[in-house]
């Protein structure tokens, strides 16, 4: 970073560089609410000083990378590791030091390790004008950083959202049939949320507030819950309607005839017209699923399925023997003719 890129992080938060953790904290907490994105919808001026500020605070709320930024100013994040420019039990102290004399890392790294004069000097130097650069020498190994626990650290948080950071969260809730038919109650954090009657699979609904904390502005997101339905031995949906398998005899098929069907709220009587085809579906309007508005329902698909008497009785089988022999349809003749 050039000399000329150097940020002031003690300025930009309005504090000296004796601040104390608390002041950063406290300064810093006001900056960020001041230029919070959520207060400043577009602006990218306040945008732009909210990064500053972010900057700054995850810098001087860090113990280490504050002593380092105290240390080796603009270069605080290049010199890494303090150990490097030690020896001999010796740490060098910059407190004081002007960095803005150098025009580079690798300068100010010349003249740190007396190579300036082997390595052509300084680009003050070069200019024609030439500098003298000091520091003081302090003995022992005991640090005069700054203690304190890092909290809040919504810098490290900014980094990895952009300014219109979302506080709403998701989760899942799993109902059985019955629930989500009728609505229930569900206790979410430190309140109970009502379910309403007939959500389905993938609905979301919205509860307010019970999301995540906000800790600049003090508020919390919302909290979506994702309706999950457990699988139902009988009912299934097919859209918006619901859908069944209702077994059927072969007499019923031919015939025709009324027969019980469970419907959600209670078994209903469904008309079968003589003649409909096994894997054929009745419908039974308004007795599916609650719709989101007016009060209404979606309908019910009744698919009949065929199933044979496993254990036919003497006169039945007498019936069917003679049903077969007075057969009057052919119900395959069409097949005759199909070649490849």
């Amino acid at each position: 970073m050039a000399a000329t890129d150097y940020k002031d992080y003690y300025a930009i938060l309005g504090l000296t560089k004796g601040a104390t953790a608390e002041e950063i904290k406290k300064a810093y907490r006001k900056l960020a609410r001041t230029y919070h994105p959520d207060m400043n919808p577009g602006d990218k001026a306040a945008e732009t000083r909210f990064k500053e500020v972010n900057e700054a605070y995850e810098v001087l709320s860090d113990s280490d990378k504050r002593k380092k930024y105290d240390q080796f100013g603009q270069y605080w994040n290049q010199v890494g590791n303090r150990s490097q420019w030690s020896g001999s039990g010796t740490n060098v102290d910059f407190n004081g030091f002007d960095f803005s004399q150098f025009s580079s890392f690798d300068e100010f790294i010349s003249v740190l390790l007396g190579r300036a004069a082997a390595g052509g000097g300084t680009s003050a130097d070069r200019g024609g004008t030439r500098r003298s650069y000091s520091y003081r020498a302090r003995t022992g190994g005991g640090s005069t950083g700054y203690r304190g626990s890092r909290v809040d650290d919504f810098a490290s948080e900014f980094n990895r959202r952009n300014s219109s950071s979302n506080f709403d969260t998701e989760a899942t809730v799993s109902l059985t049939l019955s629930e989500a038919f009728q609505g229930t109650k569900r206790q979410v954090g430190s309140g109970e949320v009502t379910i309403p009657a007939g959500v389905k699979p993938g609905s979301k609904i919205r509860v307010r507030s019970q999301g995540q904390l906000d800790p600049y502005t003090q508020q919390r997101g919302d909290l979506y819950l994702k309706v999950e339905i457990q699988p139902h031995h009988f009912f299934q949906f097919e859209g918006d309607n619901l859908v069944c398998e209702v077994p059927v005899t072969p007499d019923e098929i031919v015939l025709g005839g009324a027969i019980e069907v469970p419907t959600p709220d209670g078994t209903v009587t469904m008309n079968i017209p003589p003649g409909v085809r096994s894997g054929q579906s009745l419908r039974l309007r308004g007795k599916g699923w609650p719709k989101a508005k007016g009060g209404e329902r979606s309908d019910q698909l009744v698919k009949l399925v065929v199933v044979p008497p496993k254990n036919l009785s003497a006169t039945e089988r007498e019936y069917y023997e003679k049903i077969k022999a007075s057969r009057s349809e052919n119900p395959r003749t069409h097949l005759q003719s199909i070649r490849l």
